[in-house]
């Protein structure tokens, strides 16, 4: 039993960061949505890889399941095992497929491997035979991405033979798009005449090419089923447009201290950063081991009651300071929040100062943030299960 009357970890936390499950909700609402515009039957699944991109895939993965969502997409097995735990029912495919010798874990936890070659199909077959199942699988074409996936040749032997999916169910045809948040690119097109030959030639089966972007291609990439990802977690889907999307994420970090330093002094290690003047530095509770890319020294900033503060000196492991001088000293005492990511500085904004994606932003939110899951529609505020505070 705790000593403490209030034992909220929130009150340990030097970082929090928010997530909003009712933006995660509206988000699927609305893509599921843009799939129904036509009127034709078109189905929405979640992607939950990647831990559901930082979020957390078992209080994403239930939460989605209550609005709707019939199927899951994950890359590892291990992240369908988990998932499976608090969804016992619905389907979840794993994208990265079969490694040797899991046959049987995919079988006990009841997942359903992607296919990317022959050698994997053959393996599931095996399988099948083995347990004496009629086993699920999906078949991944390579239309162009040419990382995983059935190419060409291989295409074409399981056309020829159809009898290589004996024992099989053929819960889906799938592929994946190239470069679908530019809508102008020619390979969209290439794409979706290749899987759309392909298709033909395999008739019977659900067929899945839409990821995020690839939604606002418009209907003739959306075939049965639409694959979001990104776009569920609030990454905009139409880089360089408005985002469509509801914001999902908000980190904010307390300063630990503040000092003052006279002109021409370094902070920091290696001392990358040198004062024009006397200065306000405030160091906060964050660093590369949260996720805050190292190469940001000097190159971003934070947002501070209602000032954007630049981010001075190396990122550390654990910390890093910010130039706070043309702050009210009343608003940067110790225990004070910064915003990292918010409506000031978006996913986007931060990985472009990064050099890199959003996704890559959302993916690397470190553990030691305290998670709190809240519902802006709702107001209803979760702790780190999901489950209301």
């Amino acid at each position: 039993m705790s000593i403490l009357a209030d034992d909220d970890p929130a009150r340990r936390a030097g970082a929090i960061l928010s997530i909003d499950l009712g933006a995660i909700a509206a988000n699927w609402r609305g893509l599921r949505d843009a799939g129904r515009a036509t009127g034709r039957p078109v189905d929405c699944a979640a992607v939950l890889k990647a831990d559901a991109y930082g979020m957390g895939a078992t209080v994403v993965g239930p939460l989605l399941a209550a609005e709707g969502c019939r199927q899951f997409f994950v890359a590892h097995i291990e992240e369908g095992i988990a998932l499976r735990r608090v969804l016992p029912e619905p389907p979840i495919y794993v994208l990265n497929g079969l490694l040797p010798g899991t046959e049987g874990d995919f079988v006990e936890h009841r997942l359903v491997p992607v296919l990317n070659h022959l050698g994997q199909l053959n393996a599931w077959r095996a399988a099948a035979q083995r347990f004496n199942l009629a086993l699920d699988a999906v078949v991944h074409l390579d239309t162009g991405m040419h990382r995983l996936g059935f190419g060409a040749e291989d295409a074409q032997v399981l056309i020829n033979e159809r009898g290589r999916l004996r024992g099989l169910r053929l819960a889906l045809i799938m592929s994946h798009l190239v470069s679908s948040e530019e809508p102008s690119n020619p390979i969209n097109g290439e794409q979706l005449s290749r899987f759309r030959t392909f298709v033909r030639a395999m008739p019977g089966a659900p067929t899945s090419l839409a990821n995020s972007s690839g939604i606002f291609l418009g209907p003739d990439y959306h075939f049965d089923l639409l694959r979001p990802g990104a776009a569920l977690y609030g990454i905009n889907p139409l880089p360089g447009q408005p985002n469509p999307m509801l914001e999902v994420v908000s980190l904010q970090v307390r300063i630990l201290q503040t000092r003052q330093i006279d002109a021409f002094q370094t902070v920091g290690y290696g001392g990358a950063w040198r004062s024009a003047r006397p200065s306000r530095i405030a160091t906060i509770a964050l660093g590369y081991a949260d996720g805050y890319f190292r190469n940001l020294g000097n190159r971003t900033f934070v947002h501070l009651a209602g000032h954007t503060v630049p981010v001075i000196g190396r990122i550390s492991m654990d910390l890093v300071t910010i130039d706070v001088t043309d702050v009210p000293e009343a608003d940067c005492q110790p225990g004070a929040t910064i915003e990292i990511l918010g409506s000031h500085l978006t996913p986007e904004i931060l990985a472009d100062h990064a050099r890199t994606n959003a996704y890559e932003v959302m993916t690397a939110l470190g553990r030691r943030y305290h998670r709190a899951y809240v519902d802006r529609f709702a107001e209803a505020p979760a702790d780190e299960t999901g489950e209301p505070a």
